[in-house]
């Protein structure tokens, strides 16, 4: 299996650790730890750590950029980045001894229309043989709301879809094959009670065959097994683990005819991948890759 992982928006990650943060006071770092973030590099990451072929893509630019591009290269992620001309956000973390963590988040680059439909291009290659795309993080300024759903409709491979607000509506829309939002992610993304409002109807979803967390409507709620302190960005490795656990099940589980339904001409003839929703953690998902996909009742 091969994976490609988007960070539009990707960061460099600086955390500091100090003993307590006082505001209007001078702090001493005792560390400062510097690492390429954003949701779809922590993916990467964890992929590549747990042996499963990946490339991570995305946007970068400036100084910030070249030493996200270094980083991943140090720790030994495949990139293939798509350079513009703006500078790569960064987020600054204050981690105080008590594991509270104050983060500060730079706005990003600003992306031209000529830069996305470059990226456009590029981003096509990079998928034209992958098994399982995930999209992951919040848009750069310059990005309509609708920039996920062209990448959905681009790719043929499933999609999984991080994302919140709008970024999520409009990616939704265009029928990715699992979408992940947390409950405050839902919030922000609609008002209404069903998240799967959110989403065309589909067709297919997933259900577990150990258990009945994975309804038939297509939903899974886990709860976290333990708060997780310190810099927040890294929270984001744990559902990485997740996701390492689903591509599998999203590229290979078998429809009713027995062939499979992820990759190119697996799937049953006049039928589409529904939009799933998943909350979970890596002990949660332990097993999924024996999940099948069924038609859902309705």
């Amino acid at each position: 299996m091969r994976a490609v992982t988007v960070t539009l928006n990707a960061a460099l990650d600086v955390t500091y650790r100090v003993d307590a943060v006082v505001l209007g006071a001078t702090h001493r770092v005792s560390s400062v730890a510097v690492r390429a973030g954003g949701k779809g590099v922590n993916v990467a990451r964890v992929l590549r750590a747990l042996s499963v072929p990946v490339v991570a893509t995305g946007l970068v630019g400036g100084g910030a950029g070249s030493a996200l591009c270094a980083e991943l290269g140090e720790a030994g992620v495949p990139q293939a980045m798509f350079p513009i001309a703006g500078e790569t956000r960064r987020t600054v973390t204050v981690v105080s001894a008590s594991g509270e963590a104050t983060l500060f988040s730079e706005p990003g680059p600003e992306v031209s229309a000529a830069e996305w439909s470059g990226f456009l291009g590029h981003y096509r290659e990079l998928v034209a043989d992958a098994d399982v795309v995930v999209l992951s993080g919040s848009l750069p300024r310059g990005l309509a709301t609708d920039a996920y759903a062209t990448l959905v409709r681009a790719s043929p491979a499933p999609v999984v879809l991080d994302a919140d607000g709008p970024a999520l509506v409009g990616g939704a829309a265009a029928g990715p094959a699992v979408i992940t939002p947390n409950r405050a992610e839902l919030a922000a993304a609609s008002t209404v009670d069903d998240p799967l409002a959110l989403v065309p109807r589909p067709r297919w979803c997933p259900t577990a065959l150990r258990d009945d967390r994975a309804h038939r409507r297509g939903t899974w709620t886990a709860a976290p097994p333990e708060v997780v302190t310190g810099n927040p960005t890294g929270r984001r490795r744990c559902r990485g683990g997740a996701r390492r656990r689903l591509a599998p099940a999203v590229a290979r589980a078998p429809g009713r005819s027995g062939r499979a339904v992820g990759g190119r001409g697996a799937r049953p003839a006049g039928r589409r991948l529904r939009p799933c929703l998943l909350r979970t953690t890596p002990a949660e998902l332990r097993g999924l890759e024996q999940c099948h996909w069924f038609p859902c009742a309705r």
